[in-house]
């Protein structure tokens, strides 16, 4: 072997290691557990822009996608509880707005339908049609395609904590606070929603309580269950939420019972607990 060949073999090498040095150092050492493959890093700075850029487009699904992994990735931060409500104030954004997502279709009216056709066909409300789809009326144009619901929301109720939880798919839509049964009188168990009234009137021990009085307790709304004298309604008293109050029932901010009204059909579940 000729003297070139030596002189280039410990250049090549030197050049080797003095590459590969360089590229250790700039990759920099890697986390134990991680693969080839770099991490991705999150922060809540970046994260939280992404989702208030996605909210001034009017992006619900993908702003939504970021609160969620604000949440997921900083579980201990103290702005989590925020970026939680801003999630279910983005549900139900979704929820009465035309835009398709999991749990809803997109439906072509046919020759004799109606709402409330549709409605009972899907089990659901003919107000969530409407809300969801703009229409301010009960008139509907075959070969339209509106926006349906086609899976089932349930309700459930924590006495400990004076929550109602919205849920759909086992996701929690939204959380509200509510009154629920002095000394204990709220029953626990499930039950479903087999009647619905809007202003309602209040039968008290013979008295019957027209609707619109200020001696009125039920509010703006009555969901019923299948338990006589029992079910979700409106307050006078939204002072009283977050308390246990009641003669049983669960008690909601008006504003809220409607909204709820609008959304879950009879026969829809509620599960209360201790």
């Amino acid at each position: 072997m000729n003297k070139k060949v030596w002189i280039i073999i410990p250049v090549v090498i030197i050049l080797s290691a003095a590459f590969l040095a360089l590229k250790i150092k700039r990759i920099g050492p890697r986390p134990s557990g991680v693969g080839t493959k770099p991490a991705c890093v999150f922060t809540v700075s970046g994260l939280l822009s992404q989702a208030r850029g996605f909210q001034a487009k009017d992006d619900l699904i993908n702003a939504k996608a970021m609160y969620q992994k604000l949440i997921t990735e900083f579980p201990n931060s103290p702005d989590v509880m925020n970026w939680q409500k801003i999630t279910e104030e983005i549900n139900i954004k979704l929820l009465f707005s035309p835009i398709i997502t999991s749990g809803s279709i997109l439906y072509e009216i046919k020759p004799g339908d109606a709402l409330n056709k549709i409605a009972r066909e899907f089990k659901t409300t003919v107000d969530l049609i409407k809300k969801s789809n703009n229409l301010a009326k009960d008139l509907i144009t075959p070969a339209k395609k509106i926006k349906v619901i086609h899976l089932p929301f349930s309700i459930f109720v924590d006495k400990s904590q004076n929550l109602l939880m919205l849920k759909f798919q086992e996701e929690i839509l939204k959380t509200y606070i509510v009154s629920t049964g002095k000394d204990n009188s709220t029953p626990i168990g499930s039950f479903k929603i087999i009647n619905k009234l809007i202003h309602p009137t209040w039968f008290k021990a013979g008295a019957v309580i027209p609707a619109g009085s200020e001696e009125n307790v039920l509010g703006t709304r009555w969901l019923g269950f299948n338990l006589p004298g029992y079910g979700i309604h409106g307050t006078t008293e939204p002072q009283n939420l977050g308390k246990q109050v009641t003669q049983g029932c669960v008690r909601m901010a008006n504003s809220d019972v409607e909204e709820l009204y609008t959304i879950v059909p009879e026969g829809t579940e509620v599960i209360i607990v201790d």
